[in-house]
């Protein structure tokens, strides 16, 4: 595993080794779009890596805003990660059920609120079930602990920052969102939130940079993927998808290919169509 990857990912072989260490904790960010009917904290419940806490994005999140799982204040996150125990100086492994879709939105807002020893698990819960297959049930609980939040505005882009790049290119907008869903072919999975994109966007679809096992895909496969889609990696890039969660995966890919240069737009196209933005169906 490369440098910029081990900072990233952790193995199951490394995850099964350290999950008795006092300083780790590791969550479970299983998240599920409703049309899925799927439930994350229930899958949680039901079968679990042992010791995982469970995450939810959608309580760890802005209580007083419409659109979804928006970033919360620092103050309320440290509140809501001291009441699951996590504290300061710990290292956190992040995992989901499908591999790689969840998790990364998990990774960033731990990043985005000051923590750097923040790590996800290689291939997520697939891939532990196939290397490992210890699992437990049930929820679980530790003591609450110190945590502070050190926010970091640099790693988020608003509703300003996206129709300045849009208007003037300081920086390019990639949609992370499946190319039907960015073409405006398919529909949206929110209800009253139409389909299509900004004008101007670039489209990665987040599928493309991940394989169906549910690993990130390799440096010269990112690399590719992205650049195929006219995205120059040279320049600022401001990550988007539907509301905020597969957009971090390609905030993901640009750690791991050394791009410093990218915020994520944590509204994303929830709130740019409801803001009333310019939408554009088609190539």
């Amino acid at each position: 595993m490369s440098d910029k990857r081990s900072c990233c990912f952790v193995t199951s072989e490394w995850l099964a080794a350290h999950l008795d260490a006092p300083d780790v904790v590791v969550l479970d960010a299983s998240w599920y779009l409703e049309i899925t009917k799927r439930d994350g904290h229930a899958e949680y419940l039901e079968e679990h890596i042992p010791g995982a806490l469970y995450f939810d994005i959608d309580d760890v999140a802005d209580a007083d805003t419409t659109l979804p799982h928006m970033l919360p204040r620092p103050e309320v996150f440290s509140s809501k990660m001291r009441k699951l125990g996590i504290g300061d100086g710990q290292k956190i492994i992040v995992y989901d059920g499908n591999g790689l879709v969840s998790a990364p939105r998990v990774w960033w807002t731990f990043r985005t609120m000051g923590v750097t020893d923040v790590a996800i698990l290689e291939g997520g819960l697939l891939k532990w079930d196939d290397d490992q297959g210890r699992f437990e049930s049930g929820a679980e609980t530790r003591t609450e602990r110190h945590f502070t939040s050190r926010f970091n505005a640099g790693m988020v882009a608003d509703l300003d920052d996206v129709h300045r790049a849009l208007a003037t290119g300081s920086a390019q907008v990639v949609d992370t969102r499946s190319e039907g869903r960015f073409l405006g072919e398919k529909p949206e999975p929110r209800e009253g939130v139409p389909s299509g994109h900004m004008p101007g966007a670039f489209n990665v679809p987040f599928t493309d940079l991940v394989t169906p096992m549910g690993c990130l895909r390799s440096d010269e496969e990112l690399r590719a993927a992205i650049e195929k889609a006219g995205v120059d990696l040279s320049k600022p890039i401001i990550c988007s998808c539907g509301s905020g969660v597969t957009a971090a995966v390609l905030t993901l890919a640009l750690s791991v290919l050394g791009h410093r240069d990218n915020t994520l737009y944590d509204g994303s196209w929830t709130e740019w169509v409801r803001a009333g933005g310019e939408r554009v169906v088609g190539p």
